[in-house]
């Protein structure tokens, strides 16, 4: 009965790790070896392995020009920089996305729930949404890697 209970465990468990990613069909879809000839080693790792880029070394974190941010993977508007505000967190933050081409999901990566955002297009990882953001506005921050992004400036 212990080992039928273990099995058990170990299978809710597993089900629980599985990728949402691989679930669903996104628009974009590409294999491993296409992204990594299309993205930088950094980007790929973000937007590819959900990895997190360092705090303060984007040079998007400071870049108040007016403009749009896309995804590096695909190019699909993802925020307009009249949203985007300095949260002292080190990463791009945003106070609202542009809403149909962001997915939210949920990982468990760090032993609690996150509210993961991701590209609608091509499933991408952008990085986390949390309730800390400005209270006159949303009150959410959306804290984005840097390398998951291109600006495309207003002309």
């Amino acid at each position: 009965m212990k080992q039928f209970i273990s099995l058990l465990l170990i299978v809710f468990f597993m089900s629980c790790n599985s990728n949402a990613q691989d679930k669903k069909k996104y628009p974009v879809k590409k294999t491993q070896e296409e992204w990594k000839a299309l993205l930088s080693p950094l980007a790929y790792y973000v937007l590819r392995e959900a990895g997190t880029e360092r705090a303060f070394t984007s040079k998007l974190n400071k870049n108040y020009k007016a403009g749009v941010y896309v995804c590096a993977g695909c190019k699909t508007p993802l925020y307009e920089s009249e949203y985007k505000y300095d949260s002292g967190s080190g990463w791009p933050s945003f106070d609202r996305a542009i809403t149909k081409n962001i997915e939210f999901d949920v990982d468990y990566k760090i032993g609690y729930a996150r509210t993961e955002l991701k590209c609608n297009t091509c499933g991408g990882h952008l990085g986390h949404m949390f309730k800390d953001g400005p209270q006159e506005t949303t009150g959410e921050r959306h804290c984005i890697n840097g390398a998951a992004l291109e600006f495309i400036a207003k002309k």
